[in-house]
């Protein structure tokens, strides 16, 4: 966020490639809870960093958008062509509209200056170095928390958030890591062809599979032996009912998903177990 300090880094290090991952995320909470830190800080960042490779000559810059960026109406599976077509959804407009921000000021480059930066649109992330925040943390690593927490404690019930019934897609951190490297490694003919002036640069990366939020909760019980009720509290928000992404352009490259979500869930457990989150 500190211009000077990200300045500084380019000139010594002089990176060939970038991957622009930094950003101030959280789940529904967080995103009502402080709206002007989610605009400002990734505005900051985007900013920073972007300009700085551009200065630095950069050979390829991968940024990181979020499927949260799409009109609250668009159709489903969400296409990329459907960014900037309606709407977005209320209780994350400022993290979306700084994120949408940051794929125009790659596109804008590319137009002015030559450059060669693409956004990647990944779905819902987790696994291990989630960040496990009641407060501010993403769906699956609260509800894990709570989940996990309501088990030792041998809790009876596990309040959630919301009617249960909205969709949703998950990506295992991996998987993304590998989409980035993937990306970054496409031969020049390849990766040119997803930089055009009249189209935004921008390629959704997601598993292809959705899931409840009632079932994604029941499969974490699951996982880590929790034998309790889930409460679903309908008076809190839904957030958009579907987000599947549409990964069709990326699965035509090459590349798709290797970690189920089952698995996943584990992994990010016993990440978590491992690091001593639970329990604190």
């Amino acid at each position: 966020m500190n211009s000077i300090d990200v300045s500084k880094f380019f000139e010594l290090e002089k990176p060939e490639y970038v991957f622009m991952a930094a950003a101030k995320v959280g789940g529904i909470l967080a995103n009502k809870s402080f709206p002007g830190e989610f605009i400002h800080e990734n505005l900051a960042m985007q900013l920073n960093v972007i300009e700085a490779s551009r200065r630095n000559h950069v050979k390829r810059l991968i940024f990181l958008a979020s499927s949260s960026i799409y009109p609250k109406s668009a159709p489903q599976p969400l296409r990329e062509d459907s960014l900037m077509t309606g709407p977005l959804e209320d209780t994350n407009r400022p993290y979306a509209v700084a994120k949408l921000a940051g794929i125009e000021q790659c596109w804008a480059y590319n137009r002015q200056y030559g450059t060669r930066y693409i956004a990647l649109i990944p779905t819902n992330l987790y696994g291990p170095g989630d960040r496990y925040d009641l407060r501010n943390s993403h769906v699956l690593p609260s509800l894990l928390q709570k989940i996990v927490e309501a088990r030792d404690t041998s809790q009876a019930e596990v309040v959630v958030w919301g009617s249960g019934d909205p969709l949703r897609e998950f990506l295992f951190s991996a998987d993304m890591a590998d989409a980035c490297i993937f990306v970054a490694n496409l031969t020049e003919e390849t990766y040119g062809a997803l930089l055009c002036e009249d189209i935004a640069p921008v390629v959704n990366v997601g598993s292809g599979i959705e899931i409840s939020i009632k079932d994604l909760a029941n499969s974490i019980c699951s996982a880590v032996g929790y034998s309790g009720n889930l409460v679903f509290d309908a008076t809190k928000p839904d957030g958009v009912m579907r987000k599947l992404l549409d990964s069709t352009r990326i699965k035509k490259l090459g590349w798709s998903s290797l970690v189920s979500l089952e698995d996943g869930i584990i992994l990010a457990y016993e990440s978590a177990a491992n690091a001593g989150i639970f329990g604190k």
